[in-house]
């Protein structure tokens, strides 16, 4: 992650990322922000958000800022969610601010149980609404869907904008995602398996990071 954060920094003069939350990323997040990186020069954004305020313990932004900002000194931070601002114009913003930055240099994308990645829930009244996007995000109704729990409002990358971006990875841990992902490549069904729509994507290959 630091060699892609790198090299577009020193091609380009800024970098900007896509972090995804959850349990898997978090020490990963804080062994980067120990890297000799120019933070300064860094725009730090998400994959996905709950529509939660960026302060709650719950939301992708607090992960974020708790495990990487902390640390990486200078960084900018674009959360999804605006506190008070209804969903449809984060969703608004978000696609604004994508349009008018350079393309992410990575997303690091989590999967979960399910085969979701970003928040594309199986199962979604809007999911192939997201898909089908041509914008680079998306509100999304979970309602419904085991993996979004009491969460089901969100904000979510489509596969137009995870194929904007030059590096994609997918973090992983333990035996069952990995079962998982084996799963979703035997089914070929991107319906039932979102993750697919990260891996089917024309340009760079998903890079698939997975640790027991």
């Amino acid at each position: 992650m630091a060699q892609a954060i790198n090299h577009d920094i020193t091609e380009l003069g800024r970098a900007r990322i896509l972090l995804s939350g959850g349990t898997t990323p978090a020490p990963v997040y804080q062994a980067l922000a120990e890297l000799d990186v120019h933070w300064d020069r860094v725009e730090v954004s998400l994959a996905d958000e709950r529509w939660l305020s960026p302060q709650d313990r719950d939301s992708n932004a607090w992960l974020v800022r708790e495990n990487l900002l902390t640390r990486a000194e200078g960084a900018h931070f674009d959360p999804l969610v605006r506190i008070g601002k209804p969903l449809p114009e984060c969703v608004y913003t978000a696609n604004l601010q994508a349009q008018h930055s350079q393309a992410p240099s990575l997303v690091a994308l989590g999967m979960g149980n399910d085969g979701h990645t970003a928040s594309l829930f199986p199962g979604s009244r809007d999911l192939q609404r997201a898909l089908e996007s041509t914008l680079p995000y998306a509100a999304l109704d979970a309602t419904g869907c085991p993996g979004a729990n009491q969460w089901p409002l969100r904000i979510t990358l489509t596969p137009r904008g995870l194929g904007q971006c030059r590096q994609r990875l997918l973090l992983l841990r333990g035996k069952q995602k990995l079962q998982v992902l084996r799963q979703a490549l035997d089914s070929n069904d991107p319906q039932q398996y979102p993750i697919l729509n990260a891996i089917n994507l024309d340009g760079a290959r998903l890079r698939v990071h997975w640790a027991d």
